[in-house]
């Protein structure tokens, strides 16, 4: 098959359809990234073929420009009402709108047999639409906003699809879902479960990993191990939140951590707690294997790659789907989730909540159970071989 990805201009949101790409390409298909240049180096580094469409979106940008100074969003965007969720699908209308064109016109080029594309690419089902090509969206993890989001922006893409001589935007094909069943929100579209691959980028092992990979032989036997991961929030003036989630740690006896945080930022953040050890941003999977929790902010990636390695999660959502993935951590008992700037902003809170993640088991055997339920659903090779029947026609 010649396939065709297409993504929304966010590195973090074509990470998780990496190594569906990998597959595909082990499998023998072509596979061609056709992407903003702001995702381009994600796919370059990769190992995969991309042509470049459109100009930089520069998504953060537009999604941090209203912040007041010295603001992280979660304090001026408190959690939105589910009614409002399907708003979240209006930038991305706007996106579809304007590249569409260039991406019917490379479509054309490439004659692509299917079209694989994160769920809020909706120029992918457009196009799929016009050539008569099946679209296969990829959600992320926890998906309570693509559905809603889907159906919002349908009436405002009318237009368009009556131009294009469709009727309508169309639902994907097929839909592919990486999160255990359990795990995924109730009532959600139907989907085919594909097991969680993490892929969390490249980068050269720092010297560091060698030692921290396995308990360090001068940690007191019993030591229990924390990642913190805040993903994005420092860099949307979210310094002295992640200095105030560091503090908890303080003194907490038997407790040791790993907090990636970028060079750039240590001078602000200043220095942290004696048992806690400052890492450049360093792909989770490398090292959550010498974890027993992980403190981060509820993107997909991070809950899912945690998830993998069956360790309690503390989320701490600041915008959009991170609420989500905080929500159903926490009602499968892997976790705890606070979704409030007081409540993550208490660092006496969050001192509990670390504790009870690492001493109390419950979170720990939910946590595993989770992870063995992904282990279960079928790995990306198998999703490919049921693409390939369904380019063959055997699969209705």
């Amino acid at each position: 098959m010649r396939v065709l990805m297409m993504t929304t201009p966010v590195p973090t949101h074509f990470q998780p359809l990496v190594p569906l790409a990998w597959a595909l390409r082990a499998a023998g298909h072509e596979v061609l990234v056709a992407a903003q240049p702001d995702v381009l180096p994600l796919v370059q580094s990769a190992g995969l073929s991309a042509v470049s469409v459109g100009t930089p979106f520069h998504c953060d940008d537009l999604l941090y420009e209203s912040l007041p100074a010295g603001t992280r969003p979660l304090t001026v965007r408190p959690r939105p009402a589910p009614g409002m969720l399907g708003h979240y699908g209006r930038l991305w209308m706007t996106h579809a709108r304007y590249l569409l064109p260039e991406y019917l016109s490379l479509a054309r080029a490439i004659r692509p047999d299917l079209i694989v594309a994160d769920p809020l690419e909706y120029s992918s089902l457009l196009v799929g639409a016009v050539l008569g090509v099946p679209v296969a969206h990829h959600r992320w993890g926890v998906d309570e906003i693509s559905t809603p989001a889907r159906s919002a922006v349908r009436p405002a893409l009318a237009g368009v699809c009556d131009r294009l001589g469709i009727e309508g935007l169309p639902d994907p094909t097929v839909l592919l879902d990486p999160c255990p069943p359990s795990l995924q929100v109730p009532g959600a579209e139907p989907a085919v479960p594909m097991r969680y691959v993490p892929y969390n980028g490249r980068i050269v092992l720092p010297p560091w990993r060698h030692e921290e990979v396995e308990r360090r032989p001068t940690e007191p036997a019993g030591t229990r191990r924390v990642a913190v991961s805040m993903g994005g929030t420092l860099a949307v003036n979210g310094v002295p939140f992640v200095r105030q989630v560091l503090s908890a740690f303080a003194g907490m006896p038997g407790v040791s951590v790993l907090a990636t945080v970028d060079e750039r930022y240590r001078a602000e953040l200043g220095e942290p707690p004696k048992n806690v050890r400052l890492i450049d941003n360093t792909p989770l999977d490398l090292f959550l294997g010498s974890c027993d929790a992980v403190v981060h902010q509820g993107g997909a990636g991070t809950t899912m790659t945690t998830t993998t390695f069956g360790l309690p999660q503390l989320v701490l959502p600041q915008l959009a789907y991170h609420f989500g993935h905080g929500d159903r951590i926490a009602a499968v008992g892997a976790g705890i989730a606070f979704d409030t700037a007081a409540e993550q902003d208490d660092p006496a809170l969050l001192r509990e909540s670390l504790a009870a993640l690492l001493f109390e088991p419950g979170y720990r055997k939910a946590a595993v159970e989770l992870q063995a339920e992904m282990a279960r659903t079928p790995a990306p090779d198998t999703i490919v071989a049921d693409l390939e029947r369904r380019h063959r026609g055997e699969v209705d």
